[in-house]
């Protein structure tokens, strides 16, 4: 796991890449690789790569990055691992025609597999990876984020030239890019907590979407093409029983595991108590000789909305035997902790979770540990929120014949009436629209809120935008090439194509590399991904239980108790949190926000602070405190601690 950034040059004389501008880039991300640095500049300084390294495959010198092959015409900068890595180098080494230089470098296998087989060598990879290559044989870049976007990938170009980087920090390191906020990557970011891939909410900085390639040719053509689509890899078990695919599920789930368990260095397990991480911990202490380390955190303080999970997690470390730590999370951690947590954000995941992330980063890496195993992705494959049972009913009303002329007819009664800004009036609206009305798990703001909520200027310049316009695509995709279209299909495909790349894995990557730990994700291993889409839609909700199916492949790896419990999820009482002085200093900073740039409208913005859910306080606190250190480059109301 390591930082990468580097530059190409397409009009040469107009700008040289030189250590200095490589370095600036790499350093900055430090947190990111705190064991090593390196970089590389061709002889004309077209084109640079750089590295900052955490060491945890091959922890040799021979294995730091960059890296070329055995001529050079190859370099690539790496940051993830590859799972598989040991497999493909021996059949490598079984065609021949490779020197190799390291024992076990993942980095090195990616070069020579690039050799020999080209672009194409990424269907052989089983792991994370975010990756760049320059190759001088034909004078092109490649880019590559892996298939379910676990590691991020930015890019820009302006001024003649391309730069890339692991962080959008280090492309601001380049003293030309330019610092803007995009209109419309705004109005989705009140859509969705976050910026959708391609866009970010910089003008001109671009992300990479996850499963996708990109060849920069040296005169600056630019070409991008998505390789991996769960639908193409998918083989439908309509012939299989529940309880054959049960274990399949657990078995395929059980290699996913022990694949992340690859490494030099500790390893352990983030442990809530609930189904995914008990699961994680069960299934990685199998065949240990040594005590797993799991990790957990709560608050300090009891909060009526979020109870303590720590009797379940102590419950789970206890039956596998583990060393297990745990932080109590105060309300002073939260406020002193937002300066930072915005700087490795670098752009709004206006997710408070991120502060329990960052906490129980943090307690792992303080006990000797450097790669940890999480369990997102569980709820989306296997249908694991409630309130998607309830979007599913309203859905089913939504599928009604006559459905569709009933909502057209009532929404401009309802909106006249002044229900407009509601989700229920959002639902049949959708409905009234033939669009599915599940847009994705994470939903902030309706279309309805965001039409007040922006400022007159830039509402008339978004005049005729939509959300739907990120959804749309995902959703012709899946009409297209899903073997099974039912809703809680769509429901999953839709987040694996958006909230957790550009969400949920987000406020992984960017708050345990803010402590250099690698976070490992087991339930999107892309092969687990592929069998849970294999699944029939009939059998997911199995007399109305959610995740029906894999309760029922780990009934007997876990005690019953914790499978059978309540959801509760791995949350912020931010209600409970924010009242006081910091949710003072969260209108003061909004109020700063609405007033200098124009795009919120102030009257509108004032409400949200003042009425409305915590929730909804905290996506504005968090953009405006983006907004005040990224573009306006100016102190933060709170001083930096906690790190």
């Amino acid at each position: 796991m390591c930082g990468i950034a580097g530059a190409l040059v397409f009009d040469a004389g107009t700008f040289t890449v030189t250590e200095p501008y490589l370095c600036a880039m790499r350093d900055v991300m430090a947190h990111r690789g705190p064991d090593g640095t390196g970089f590389w500049i061709a002889p004309r300084g077209q084109v640079g790569l750089a590295h900052r390294r955490l060491s945890i495959i091959d922890l040799s010198e021979t294995a730091a990055q960059p890296m070329g092959n055995e001529d050079g015409t190859l370099q690539v900068v790496f940051n993830g691992e590859i799972y598989n890595h040991a497999e493909i180098r021996r059949d490598l080494e079984a065609l021949g025609g490779h020197r190799w230089r390291t024992d076990h470098s993942d980095t090195e296998v990616i070069l020579h597999a690039f050799e020999t087989w080209g672009i194409d060598c990424l269907h052989r990879f089983r792991g994370m990876f975010a990756f760049a290559l320059w190759d001088a044989r034909e004078n092109e870049l490649w880019l590559v984020r892996d298939r379910v976007g676990i590691k991020p990938l930015y890019w820009s170009a302006h001024h003649g030239r391309l730069t890339f980087a692991s962080e959008i920090k280090a492309l601001l390191e380049d003293p030309d890019q330019p610092r803007a906020v995009d209109d419309e990557a705004l109005y989705h970011y009140l859509s969705f907590l976050t910026t959708p891939a391609p866009q970010t909410l910089f003008a001109g900085i671009r992300k990479l979407p996850a499963g996708t390639w990109m060849r920069v040719r040296a005169n600056g053509d630019i070409e991008t093409r998505k390789y991996w689509d769960v639908w193409d890899h998918v083989s439908p078990l309509t012939g299989e029983s529940e309880s054959a695919i049960a274990e399949r599920i657990l078995e395929t789930l059980r290699t996913a595991v022990q694949y992340r368990k690859v490494s030099d260095v500790p390893v352990g397990v983030f442990l809530s108590g609930g189904i995914d991480s008990s699961t994680n911990a069960a299934l990685f202490s199998e065949g240990e000789s040594s005590r797993v380390k799991t990790f957990s955190v709560a608050y300090r303080d009891q909060f009526a909305s979020y109870p303590s999970e720590l009797p379940y997690a102590r419950q789970m470390a206890a039956l596998v035997g583990a060393e297990h730590h745990e932080y109590l999370i105060s309300t002073e951690d939260l406020r002193s902790f937002l300066p930072r947590m915005v700087h490795l954000q670098d752009e709004p995941i206006a997710d408070p979770v991120c502060v329990p992330v960052y906490y129980v980063s943090k307690l792992a890496r303080e006990h000797g540990v450097t790669v940890c195993q999480v369990g997102e992705g569980a709820d989306e494959l296997f249908i694991g929120y409630p309130n998607w049972k309830a979007i599913l009913d309203r859905q089913a009303w939504a599928d009604l014949p006559g459905a569709g002329l009933a909502a057209a007819a009532a929404t401009p009664l309802l909106r006249a009436a002044g229900y407009g800004h509601t989700y229920q009036f959002e639902a049949i609206r959708r409905a009234s629209q033939s669009q599915p009305l599940f847009w994705g798990g994470a939903e902030a703001f309706t279309e309805g809120e965001k039409a007040a909520l922006l400022g007159g200027a830039v509402r008339e310049r978004l005049r005729g935008v939509s959300s739907w316009d990120v959804i749309r695509p995902v959703r012709q995709r899946f009409e297209q090439a899903a073997w099974d279209q039912a809703h809680v299909n769509w429901m999953s495909y839709a987040d694996l194509n958006l909230r957790l790349p550009e969400l949920l894995l987000m406020r992984v990557d960017k708050m345990s590399m803010g402590v250099s730990l690698e976070g490992r994700v087991p339930f999107l291993d892309h092969e687990f991904v592929s069998l849970a889409l294999s699944i029939p839609s009939s059998m997911k909700l199995g007399g109305g239980e959610l995740k029906h199916m894999l309760k029922r492949a780990v009934r007997g790896l876990i005690p019953d108790a914790l499978i059978d419990r309540r959801k509760q999820g791995f949350g912020v009482p931010v209600n409970e949190m924010l009242p006081g002085p910091l949710l003072a200093m969260a209108r003061a900073e909004v109020a700063r926000f609405t007033r200098d740039t124009g795009l919120l409208d102030p009257k509108a913005a004032d409400r949200v602070m003042t009425t409305a859910d915590g929730s909804k306080v905290w996506y504005l606190m968090n953009l405006a405190m983006w907004w005040r250190h990224f573009i306006a480059r100016e102190p933060l109301a709170l001083e930096e601690g906690a790190a």
